[in-house]
């Protein structure tokens, strides 16, 4: 719930009062954001007080009469506009004209209210001034987090282009000065280097491009029956030759018949993005387990390994963009750290989840639902 500060000054005693008493009980709810506001009322009789006032603590509405004892509200109006306040002024004036209101607007003034007004008539006015600083507040967090957000991300990215291009940099000035040799075939192992740090960074594209299209809403989804076992089939094909060299066994567990209604590119994704970590993340001969089960109102995946595993801490970050877990055991694996945040997404899609459990050094679960109901998966 937010707080917001109301402070009103007027030299007749009577006008504060009956303000503060119809302002003392106002509560506001905003629809857009789904959040309260309340309001503390303190008042002041003239321009020192109100100095005063501002000085105790922060001021969030001021309601402030046109002519004060020691100054015009105007003057009031032109010091505070030269100051960096956040803050929403309502001029309020017995000697109400079309030029007064003209006048206080170009000063600064937010809303104006002439004397005699009832307590509805000023509580609408706070009202609206309330919602108006609350949603421009908000959407100057929002913009100062997007700044954060991209700022954030460009380094990431940046950092992650940073360290292939540096190694294909090394590997090439060192062949550049026949580092080992005049022979050809003994650059052979450096130019396999070269090409696998470029693949990873094509790889950084490719998810990058998908994780985009799908946050931003650009790419357009196609809605249609998916044969799950079919995906699944093709998502351990796609993997068969790395684990056969590594001695890892694949075990498929699909029923017959396994389908639903969704975009088929989304769940090729998630399918080969989970088996192929099972397999990228496990040890020479072990093993992988991809199990689907289908029910009337949701699809389960699970896949399993006997990989490295991870730390709890480790987990909680999993699924955040740009997040690998880098240690010892990871060191030589290249990723983008961005699959299993697409895969996020693209669960959030269909109203479903995506979780993982894991001990370190034991293996890796990851397990996703997802719903089958059409109209959530087109949402």
């Amino acid at each position: 719930m937010d707080l917001l500060n109301i402070l009103i000054v007027d030299d007749e005693f009577g006008m504060r009062r009956g303000a503060e008493r119809a302002l003392r009980d106002m509560h506001l709810h905003l629809h857009d954001i789904n959040g309260d506001v309340r309001f503390s009322i303190r008042t002041a009789a003239d321009g020192k007080e109100l100095e005063e006032k501002m000085n105790e603590g922060p001021t969030d509405i001021l309601v402030l009469d046109y002519k004060l004892p020691d100054t015009t509200g105007l003057d009031i109006l032109d010091r505070l506009m030269k100051q960096p306040l956040d803050l929403l002024v309502i001029m309020i004036t017995a000697y109400a004209s079309l030029d007064t209101a003209v006048t206080a607007t170009r000063r600064g003034a937010y809303d104006f209210l002439a004397k005699p007004f009832t307590p509805e008539e000023l509580r609408g006015a706070v009202r609206k001034a309330a919602r108006h600083l609350i949603l421009q507040r908000q959407a100057r967090r929002l913009a100062e987090e997007k700044r954060q957000v991209r700022f954030q991300f460009v380094s990431v990215l940046a950092h992650e282009m940073k360290s292939p291009i540096s190694a294909i940099e090394g590997y090439l000035q060192m062949m550049r000065e026949r580092a080992v040799g005049d022979r050809l075939a003994d650059y052979d192992h450096i130019v396999d280097r070269c090409l696998v740090r470029i693949e990873g960074m094509r790889k950084l594209i490719s998810d990058l491009l998908d994780m985009t299209s799908i946050e931003s809403g650009q790419r357009q989804r196609v809605i249609a029956t998916v044969e799950l076992g079919d995906l699944a089939r093709q998502a351990v094909e796609n993997v068969r030759g790395e684990a056969a060299r590594r001695g890892i066994a694949i075990e498929l567990d699909v029923p017959e018949g396994a389908r639903m209604e969704a975009d088929r590119a989304e769940i090729e994704m998630i399918f080969n993005n989970l088996v192929s970590n099972a397999v990228k993340y496990n040890r020479d001969g072990g093993r992988v387990g991809l199990r689907l089960r289908d029910s009337d109102g949701e699809v389960r995946i699970a896949v399993e390994d006997t990989g490295i595993g991870m730390t709890p801490e480790e987990c909680q970050r999993l699924f955040s963009d740009f997040s690998r877990i880098k240690n010892d055991r990871t060191r030589h694996i290249l990723g983008s750290g961005l699959g299993l945040s697409t895969l996020k997404k693209i669960v959030t899609l269909y109203d479903g989840d995506i979780s993982v459990k894991s001990q370190p050094d034991a293996g890796s679960t990851f397990s996703v639902v997802l719903r089958r109901d059409v109209a959530s998966a087109s949402r």
